[in-house]
């Protein structure tokens, strides 16, 4: 099969080679190949400036990233054979990993398929799409997925904000077998029901998984404060770890609804309280209350989307932080996390410490948390590395 070329200026070939996927728009030859006579989503074979072929890419010719590799070989196209491979190396690694099918199965650019995400729930599938190139192979995707893993059901939750700047449409539908709105998964030994059709990306965030593991020791015994809960991926945890009393504050209705779900699927609903309301409203109002706790968890949505908003996001995570450790008891424990890909954990870490010291406190970071196993890092890709998680102690000075 022939495809069309894009040529790369002169010199503009070094990041390919070194093994990231991403091309920019001002690293194309458009004297040679100009952008404007590509589609979204075409596929092309990407070549230096003297024509050596570098790889297989699919476009997004109106975009700052223009092109995203899929294949180094360029006799091998985004087709039905190409992800049944992808998807079965993905499976490999995955099920070397968890003993139950609950996990992130394809992380785009880590497992070669820029733009496509998979999270496992079981016998469902849930699949999001953020590039054209992906979206024109969305049957192929179904097919494939079907071949390799014979799931009940298979849903494309494509509505997120990546979809627009690629002008591609929002829709969430069932793409193979009936999907349920509600899903069961377990998480480090306990049991949950995510929203997979109406909740958050894909109903449910494994990301954590490895960080929430870790709340096991500190929280036994303790009166826990699980803020931006969601679910309550957190919070039941917590409390099914053998926290005295967990209360989860989140903006959502429908979400709280699930935490006191979640909480009676494990038996810990008379340990769980829900608080819906805007967070630091929320923490404002417990300070006055005079109410401490033994532990808080800080997990919010990322407040750096973009890099213009690193200013305001830092501040933002400063707000949280500070206003979190002022409800610690004398020797507390603040779990501060980030999703942010723009706030760097060394930042984080300088927010935490400039919080402590602001209300003259002391703290030590005991561990240092990063994303799942299932979300694993490209080396020359850092954005595949977003999850940031540091367990501190804070104490009086």
């Amino acid at each position: 099969m022939s495809l069309p070329s894009l040529r790369l200026k002169a010199n503009s070939d070094r990041r390919l080679k070194g093994g990231h996927l991403w091309v920019f728009s001002n690293e194309v030859d458009i004297a040679q190949t100009p952008l404007t006579a590509f589609t979204a989503g075409q596929e092309v074979q990407v070549e230096t400036a003297s024509g050596k072929p570098l790889g297989l890419a699919c476009m997004s010719p109106n975009n700052l990233i223009c092109a995203r590799v899929h294949n180094r070989d360029v006799r091998h196209p985004l087709d039905k054979p190409l992800l049944v491979h992808r998807f079965k190396v993905a499976l490999a690694l995955r099920e070397r990993l968890f003993p139950q099918p609950f996990y992130r199965l394809v992380y785009g650019d880590a497992d070669l398929l820029p733009g496509l995400v998979v999270d496992r729930f079981g016998d469902y599938l849930v699949v999001q799409i953020a590039t054209p190139g992906m979206e024109r192979v969305r049957a192929e995707i179904t097919e494939a997925l079907v071949q390799v893993l014979k799931p009940v059901g298979i849903l494309f939750k494509n509505d997120s904000g990546a979809r627009a700047q690629e002008d591609l449409p929002s829709y969430v539908e069932a793409a193979y077998g009936e999907v349920p709105e509600r899903v069961a998964l377990e998480e480090n030994g306990v049991r949950f029901e995510a929203p997979v059709w109406s909740g958050q990306k894909t109903g449910w965030f494994y990301d954590h998984r490895m960080n929430r593991a870790r709340l096991a020791p500190y929280v036994e015994g303790k009166r826990v404060l699980d803020l931006f809960s969601y679910i309550g991926g957190w919070g039941v945890q917590a409390a099914v770890f053998g926290a005295s009393e967990v209360m989860c504050v989140d903006s959502s209705a429908p979400a709280l609804d699930l935490v006191e779900h979640n909480a009676a699927l494990n038996g810990v609903a008379d340990r769980m309280a829900v608080v819906e309301g805007n967070v630091l409203d929320a923490l404002r109002e417990l300070k006055q209350a005079d109410e401490k706790f033994d532990v808080i968890i800080a997990d919010p949505p990322a407040f750096i989307k973009k890099r213009k908003d690193k200013r305001n996001g830092e501040q933002a995570y400063r707000r949280l932080n500070e206003q979190a450790m002022r409800l610690l008891n004398k020797d507390g424990i603040l779990v501060s996390a980030s999703c942010s890909m723009h706030l760097e954990e060394n930042t984080l870490r300088d927010i935490l410490n400039a919080s402590a010291r602001h209300l003259d406190r002391h703290l030590v970071i005991t561990e240092r948390g990063f994303q799942g196993p299932d979300h694993p890092l490209h080396p020359a890709i850092p954005e595949t590395g977003y999850i940031k998680s540091l367990f501190c102690r804070v104490l009086p000075v």
